[in-house]
């Protein structure tokens, strides 16, 4: 969390944190347009209508209220009321559908944007952050092989967050139908409840959930255990999976000839084919995990979650899946497949645990200095020129002594301190890490690209 933040779940970072953060946006950003992904942002609200869709994290809306309707909100249902967005797929299915006509399919966007939510704070959970998606919306259809390309998206933006100390990343992936036909082979008819209480197998643990299945599901013990058993399957390879799953099936009774096993198939055949082409592609990037089911119910399909190296604490810290009924407009349907990065719980974990900080605070690479304030207009000259040709300048903010000056620039990082010319005489810069002083012309002279540039490092 960050100091002195006043209020819990809303990090507020420091200059040099947030410096970190951004280059974190900048980087994502980068990859996501090299493979073709354009950038939207949506409205911070939407009508509770949208918000209330499927799922436990409805429960986590924050509603709005004008300070004189404060006491008055239960004449308006909540359907009726404006929420702050808690993910950024429910504003993109509403943005899909009002801009339907505008837009070329598949729309492929990329978003990085504020979202809320009213859960308990913790360390790097937090109740405003940002979360980093993409999206591939089709227009009543969408190919099958976006499930395959989107992870290894994500994959290769997280590979390039590893200049920031993130530790290797790799997508598990599961699919709906897969789990849903097993359940329904099983008997069990709360398939939304199975699969919600399934995703807290992480967070309580594989006793917990049995008891769950049992007091809100209606699963018999035998049935709970089946569910646990089909939970606790992984697999590298398609050839793999489809083999343990056979075994299980055969286990518990679920005959090949069924309309339960028939659903099964299709979410086995496109999760073997997302593992076995990612391998093509990035071997080990993605593998199947018949464990991940995902809270949010709008997923009909394939589901993901990222889990980095070494970091078990941080959970899944990039999830989504294949939609196909959440944007819907009369009888056209607008399928889509996305995922999304928790984006500022992996800057807390880059400030906090990889020690990522940035370079210097100020982005500026050089201080003018200032030698009394009749020649502050001089100084602003050369700051100009400098600033026309790209160089991040910055101009002392008082004429005090050169020594003072020079110890401004050092606290915040800046690397050159430029001494205007006096009586006649030229300009010089001095770069004060190495103490080396030269002649400069503010309309040719260039700073060493090691020390112009403002980057992230990590201890």
């Amino acid at each position: 969390m960050a100091k002195g933040a006043s209020l819990s779940g809303f990090p507020e970072w420091l200059p040099e944190e947030r410096v970190v953060e951004q280059q974190a946006i900048d980087t994502l950003r980068r990859i996501f347009e090299l493979n073709g992904f354009l950038g939207i942002e949506t409205r911070a609200v939407e009508q509770g209508s949208s918000l209330l869709k499927k799922g436990e994290t409805s429960k986590e809306i924050y509603l709005l209220s004008r300070l004189q309707e404060v006491g008055q909100e239960n004449d308006t249902p909540v359907e009726d009321r404006l929420g702050l967005h808690f993910d950024l797929t429910v504003p993109l299915s509403r943005y899909v559908v009002e801009h339907s006509g505008d837009v070329a399919f598949p729309f492929k966007r990329w978003q990085i944007q504020k979202v809320w939510r009213g859960e308990r704070p913790q360390e790097g959970r937090f109740r405003e952050f940002i979360q980093a998606d993409i999206d591939v919306v089709g227009n009543g259809e969408l190919p099958e092989h976006y499930e395959v390309e989107l992870p290894l998206v994500m994959v290769s933006a997280l590979e390039a967050l590893r200049a920031f100390g993130l530790p290797k990343a790799t997508v598990h992936a599961n699919n709906r139908k897969l789990s849903e036909g097993f359940y329904r082979g099983l008997g069990l008819t709360d398939i939304e409840g199975v699969l919600r209480e399934i995703d807290k197998l992480d967070k309580i643990g594989a006793d917990e959930v049995t008891k769950l299945l049992v007091s809100e599901c209606g699963a018999s013990e035998q049935q709970a255990s089946a569910c646990l058993d089909l939970a606790s399957m992984s697999a590298a390879t398609g050839a793999e999976l489809a083999e343990r799953f056979d075994a299980l099936c055969a286990r518990y009774g679920i005959a090949k000839e069924s309309d339960a096993y028939g659903l099964a198939s299709q979410g086995l055949n496109t999760l073997a084919m997302i593992v076995d082409e990612s391998a093509r592609i990035r071997p080990g990037a993605v593998i199947a995990d018949l464990k991940i089911a995902r809270g949010l119910d709008y997923y009909t399909g394939s589901v993901y979650e990222t889990f980095l190296d070494g970091a078990a604490s941080l959970g899944s810290i990039c999830s989504g899946g294949r939609y196909d009924n959440l944007a819907t407009q009369g009888k056209r349907k607008y399928p889509g497949v996305g995922l999304s990065i928790g984006l500022s719980r992996l800057v807390s974990y880059m400030l906090h645990t990889a020690g990522a900080k940035a370079s210097r605070q100020s982005p500026a690479a050089v201080l003018v200095a200032v030698w009394n304030e009749d020649g502050r207009m001089q100084a602003n000259r050369i700051a100009a020129s400098l600033r026309e040709r790209g160089i991040a300048t910055d101009v002392a903010p008082t004429a005090a002594k050169l020594g003072k000056q020079i110890k401004y620039a050092d606290k915040l990082g800046i690397p050159y301190v430029w001494f205007p010319g006096q009586e006649g005489e030229g300009d010089e810069v001095k770069n004060i890490v190495t103490g080396d002083q030269t002649p400069a012309d503010a309309t040719s002279w260039e700073p060493d690209t090691v020390y112009a540039r403002q980057t992230v490092v990590v201890e």
